[in-house]
């Protein structure tokens, strides 16, 4: 284990990195982990009632009774709905933080006054993408019907996102230029 390892950072972060569907939040997570790897720096994964064979991010799949006695029992530090679905962020980023560790978490836009009332010295990430491309990546992915997709632009344009410490990462470009802003943030270089 190398010294660079062993040294927490001088102020654990939460990163809670949030965009539209389709703006690429997972490709930016899964283009830094590798980038940041042997820092003080944890990914948490979500826990949703979607089943595991679904493709997309890795997540634990949990069926809505599993998700409701977790709430329940307290398992969760965030909970959100969306499209159906019920997402939930563990409490063990509360132990990873408290142990020296920066967490980075794939939130909610919806839900960011919630997280900033958990985590009020949380970094909020905003990734955003040019209508025209968030278009062609939600008709490339085709997991939506048109419908679908003009519903998710339609929010993707009119939900507004305010936060005093929001950071704004375009990602209508190549991977590697959000990318590598999103390695310096991680960093804390940026």
């Amino acid at each position: 284990m190398s010294a660079e390892f062993c040294v927490p950072p001088a102020r654990p972060r939460l990163f809670y990195v949030i965009g539209p569907s389709g703006a690429g939040k997972d490709s930016l997570l899964a283009y830094a982990r590798p980038r940041v790897a042997g820092r003080p720096l944890a990914f948490a994964h979500r826990y949703i009632t979607r089943p595991a064979s679904a493709g997309g991010e890795n997540h634990v799949a949990l069926s809505e009774a599993e998700f409701a006695a977790r709430a329940l029992a307290g398992c969760f530090a965030l909970t959100w709905s969306s499209h159906g679905l019920l997402y939930g962020i563990g409490c063990e980023v509360e132990h990873w933080l408290q142990r020296g560790l920066s967490v980075v978490v794939n939130g909610s836009r919806e839900h960011l006054p919630q997280a900033a009332s958990r985590f009020p010295a949380m970094v909020p990430i905003l990734v955003s993408v040019h209508q025209d491309e968030l278009r062609r990546r939600l008709e490339a992915r085709g997991r939506e019907t048109a419908e679908g997709i003009a519903e998710r632009l339609r929010r993707a344009s009119a939900f507004p996102v305010h936060h005093p410490a929001l950071v704004q990462l375009d990602n209508s470009g190549p991977l590697e230029q959000a990318g590598e802003q999103l390695v310096r943030l991680l960093r804390g270089e940026a």
